[in-house]
């Protein structure tokens, strides 16, 4: 029994032809694979300074805790006599409400408007400097009846408690709505602004 092998060989032109081609695809995905890599590591950094912002931002809010407490003490202590009823903004207190202009933000509000009466509370650990301002949420200084305050919806005593008995007789002394706005500014420029509405 004879046993023959046949091979088939391609022509030289042909063979010489494909070497370059494997080069040339391996150069391709070496290109794909460091566009990749470098989209990779810039995802990861925008990622960790969105995380960075979003946690200097919430300590920011977080601080102006400080300033709506100071706030608050302020009102508590001089909410006597005929004190409230004008302004004092020395001590960042108006005694008239003021809002932003049609499509005028906040921030420029403050800038424009409440700066010049806020008061700073400090700095605390992480930054943060914090400010206030106290308004009276009337439309003039004066007297809460004549000013045109904001109240609380009148609150309905009950004098007797028995079935449709009872007399019924509006709060005589209505609480006044004041509304602090604090503003924080810390790191990296973190702007962080909060408003407090409470009634005395």
């Amino acid at each position: 029994m004879l046993n023959s092998t046949i091979s088939v060989r391609a022509p030289r032109a042909a063979r010489a032809s494909q070497r370059g081609i494997v080069l040339l695809l391996a150069l391709i995905l070496m290109g794909v694979l460091t566009l990749a890599g470098i989209a990779l590591l810039r995802s990861v950094f925008t990622s960790n300074a969105i995380a960075g912002n979003l946690a200097f931002q919430q300590g920011a809010t977080t601080s102006s805790d400080a300033g709506v407490e100071a706030a608050i003490t302020w009102l508590q202590t001089n909410n006597t006599g005929s004190t409230l009823e004008a302004n004092a903004t020395a001590n960042g207190y108006i005694a008239t409400r003021q809002d932003p202009s049609s499509g005028q933000s906040w921030s420029d509000f403050w800038n424009a408007t409440l700066k010049a009466n806020a008061v700073t509370v400090g700095t605390d650990a992480a930054g943060n400097t914090v400010s206030y301002v106290i308004q009276r949420l009337c439309n003039l200084t004066g007297p809460s009846a004549a000013a045109g305050c904001s109240v609380p919806p009148a609150d309905v005593n009950a004098q007797d408690g028995s079935k449709g008995g009872g007399i019924d007789q509006p709060d005589p002394d209505p609480q006044i709505y004041y509304r602090i706005t604090t503003q924080v500014t810390g790191p990296r420029n973190t702007v962080s602004f909060v408003q407090t509405v409470i009634a005395l």
